[in-house]
């Protein structure tokens, strides 16, 4: 079965071009469209998509509150939730993380990454704009490390190999990056991930990142 998506912006020729790029795609199919938060919301809760690929700015309700009700702490049946938009401002990031969104990609990004968040998002993962992911870390670098209440510490070294998917994935890349430069699979980069966030305790590939700048392994 495809992923079934739910696109939500207020303008015309975004979702347009959003449908083009991921309508392109066998395993991806757009299903609904929505020009504000509160058609999305209504919209979801109807379809029940695989994933809803929403705006920040929309009249109405907006992108960030859509969200907290479609894929927050008081969902009852969460959605998976990525926000598109043009602002990449720390405070959206951390509001729309926080409300639930398992990703968030600027709308300038290429066609591939936003197909790799839709994906990423339809099996649980989360997937941060480089370019955002990079400038966060780098402030979170500043704080001392301290791991997440009622996580044990790494049992197993990491690999030479997962050290290195680890560096690349702190400095921005994505998986289909990481595989060209290490010269090995996609599902052979999704692999070492899985190893790695077992052993370090993190639940994404963003808290893998956060670790690497916070123990200086970049």
């Amino acid at each position: 079965m495809p992923i079934r998506v739910l696109l939500a912006d207020d303008q015309l020729t975004v979702r347009a071009a959003y449908r083009m790029i991921l309508d392109s795609q066998p395993d991806i199919e757009v299903v609904a469209e929505a020009a504000n938060g509160t058609t999305a919301v209504a919209e979801a809760r109807r379809l029940r998509p695989d994933v809803c690929l929403l705006d920040i700015r929309m009249p109405g309700m907006d992108g960030l509150e859509a969200t907290r009700l479609l894929a927050g702490p008081d969902a009852t049946q969460p959605l998976k939730v990525v926000i598109a938009t043009t602002f990449d401002l720390d405070e959206y990031v951390h509001t729309a993380l926080r409300h639930g969104a398992c990703g968030f990609v600027l709308k300038d990004c290429s066609p591939a990454l936003l197909i790799e968040a839709v994906r990423a998002a339809a099996v649980g993962d989360s997937l941060i704009s480089p370019s955002v992911t990079v400038r966060l870390l780098r402030h979170m670098a500043d704080r001392p490390a301290r791991p997440r209440p009622g996580t044990p510490p790494p049992y197993e070294p990491l690999t030479p190999r997962e050290s290195d998917v680890v560096s690349m994935v702190a400095q921005g890349l994505t998986n289909d990056e990481v595989a060209a430069a290490l010269h090995v699979t996609l599902s052979t980069v999704k692999t070492h991930l899985g190893s790695i966030q077992r052993k370090l305790g993190a639940r994404n590939r963003v808290e893998v990142a956060a670790h690497a700048w916070q123990h200086g392994l970049t």
